[in-house]
C-alpha cells in the first residue's frame, strides 16, 4: 500500500473521528485492518486486527470495549503497553475536564463513522473470561462465586506469578540491589505485619481473607502463633493444607473454607485482613467491620491492608470488575477509617504503601512477560491477555496515584463498645 493510501485509509477516519467526537489527538499510533496508519510516530501502536474491534467499542463505549476488543484479540498494542495507557491518560487529563458526553448529534455522527467504516453489524460476544455473577449482591452465595472465578484460575498460574510465600498483596520494598527482590519484599511486609500485631509465642491469630496462607504459614514459623485462615477459595484451601504438612505445621495452622459472617469460635488476639475488604462491597462493609469487632478479645490489634481510590471513583473501573474482581469496591481510605471506627474500633496508626504496589506490580508484569508461553499454557490466550491488560493498567494506577493502599491498624478498646451493624 502506498504512503498516501495509508494516510487516507480507515485509521486516518477513525482519528478525525477521535478528534472532533472528543477532542483530543490520538496519543498513540494507530494501524487499521486495512494497513492505514494514523497517530504520533515512535510511540506504542494500537492495531485493530479487523472491523469487530470498533463493534466492541461501538456497542460498550468507553473501558469495557476496548478491554473487550484487547482480551478478544481484535485490538492489539504494538510496543509498550503501559506506556501507550500512560499517554491515553494524559491526553484525556490535559485536554478533557470532564467526561465526554454525547448528545444526539454525536450519536449520529459516531453512526455515520460505523456505516462508512463497514463497522456496523452485530454485537460481538464478549469474551469467555468474562465475570456473570449471579445472585443478590454480596450474599454469600455470590461472593463465593465471585471469588473463585479470580483465585481458582489455578495454583500453578499464581505459583508462576508471584514469589515462593504467595503473597497476593503489596510487597514492603526496604532496599534494592540484585540481592533484593519481590520474595524479600514480602517476607518484609509480613514482618512488619507481625511486629505492628505485637505477635508472640501463643498468640491466636485470625486472618480474614487468608489467600494462599503467605501470612499465617510465616507468623507460624518465625513467631509460634496459633493461626487460623479463612478463605472462600478451594485452591487456595488446598495450597495451604500443602504447605502445612511440608512445613510441619499442623499443630500451628488450621485453614477454613469458610465466609468471614459465619467465624464463631472469637476471640481472637489479634486478627488481620489483606487486601480483602475490597471484596466486601461498600454497603457491607459495616456488617464487616462489625465482625472483625466481634472477632477481637479486648484489647486485640486488627491490622487492615486495602486499596483505596478517589471518592469519584469507587468502584475498580469496568474492565477490572467484569474480567478481575466483580463487585468490587475501593473508597476513599477516609472513608474505610469511618466505618471501622463506627464499629468500636479505635485507629491508632495508617502507613501508606501507594510506591510500594506499583513496584509489586511492575515485577508481576515482567515475570508474566518472561514466561508467557507457560501463562499461556496455563491459562489460555484470552485469560494470559486479561492479565497482561490487568497488571499494566493497575500498576499505572498505583503510580499514578489513582489508586492507593494503606495499611491500617486498630484495637478494640473496652471503653469503646461497639456501635455498628451487627447483622
Amino acid at each position: 500500500m502506498s504512503e498516501l493510501r495509508k494516510r487516507q485509509g480507515a485509521a486516518s477516519r477513525i482519528e478525525r473521528a477521535v478528534r472532533d467526537l472528543i477532542g483530543i489527538s490520538l496519543p498513540v499510533g494507530l494501524t487499521a485492518w486495512d494497513g492505514s496508519t494514523a497517530g504520533p510516530p515512535g510511540s506504542p501502536r494500537v492495531v485493530l486486527r479487523n472491523r469487530r474491534a470498533l463493534r466492541h467499542v461501538l456497542f460498550s463505549p468507553g473501558e469495557l470495549g476496548l478491554a473487550r476488543a484487547y482480551v478478544s484479540g481484535d485490538l492489539d498494542v504494538e510496543g509498550d503497553l503501559a506506556e501507550g495507557l500512560r499517554r491515553c491518560w494524559a491526553a484525556f487529563r490535559e485536554q478533557r475536564a470532564g467526561r465526554v458526553r454525547f448528545g444526539p448529534a454525536q450519536w449520529r455522527r459516531l453512526l455515520a463513522e460505523a456505516f462508512a467504516l463497514g463497522a456496523v453489524g452485530p454485537r460481538p460476544a464478549p469474551p469467555a473470561g468474562e465475570a456473570k455473577p449471579s445472585g443478590r449482591l454480596h450474599s454469600r452465595r455470590r461472593d463465593r462465586e465471585v471469588i473463585a472465578h479470580h483465585y481458582d484460575t489455578g495454583n500453578e498460574f499464581y505459583e508462576l506469578l508471584l514469589d515462593p510465600s504467595m503473597a497476593y498483596s503489596s510487597g514492603y520494598w526496604t532496599g534494592d540491589g540484585d540481592d533484593y527482590g519481590l520474595a524479600e519484599a514480602q517476607r518484609d511486609k509480613l514482618d512488619l505485619i507481625c511486629r505492628k500485631l505485637g505477635l508472640t509465642e501463643g498468640t491466636r491469630l485470625l486472618d480474614v481473607g487468608c489467600g494462599w496462607g503467605s501470612l499465617i504459614l510465616h507468623a507460624a514459623r518465625h513467631h509460634g502463633v496459633r493461626a487460623t485462615g479463612v478463605t472462600l477459595s478451594a485452591q487456595q484451601a488446598a495450597h495451604i493444607r500443602g504447605r502445612v504438612d511440608e512445613l510441619g505445621l499442623q499443630e500451628l495452622v488450621e485453614v477454613r473454607l469458610q465466609d468471614y459472617r459465619e467465624i464463631d469460635d472469637q476471640p481472637f488476639d489479634a486478627v488481620a485482613s489483606i487486601e480483602m475488604g475490597e471484596h466486601v462491597g461498600e454497603s457491607q462493609y459495616p456488617v464487616y467491620a462489625a465482625a472483625l469487632h466481634r472477632l477481637l478479645r479486648s484489647g486485640g490489634t486488627l491490622l487492615i491492608q486495602q486499596m483505596s481510590r478517589a471518592g469519584n471513583a469507587p468502584g475498580g473501573g469496568a474492565f477490572i470488575e467484569a474480567y478481575i474482581a466483580a463487585d468490587m469496591s475501593m473508597v476513599p481510605v477516609g472513608r474505610t477509617l469511618g466505618h471501622l471506627e463506627e464499629a468500636g474500633l479505635e485507629i491508632r496508626d495508617v502507613q501508606a504503601m501507594r510506591e510500594h504496589y506499583a513496584r509489586t506490580v511492575a515485577v508481576w508484569a515482567r515475570t508474566l512477560e518472561d514466561d508467557w508461553e507457560r501463562a499461556v499454557a496455563l491459562l489460555g490466550v484470552e485469560q494470559a491477555r486479561t492479565w497482561r491488560l490487568y497488571l499494566a493498567g493497575g500498576g499505572l494506577a498505583f503510580e499514578e496515584n489513582r489508586m492507593g493502599v494503606n495499611q491500617i491498624v486498630a484495637v478494640k478498646n473496652a471503653a469503646a463498645p461497639h456501635r455498628g451493624n451487627v447483622r
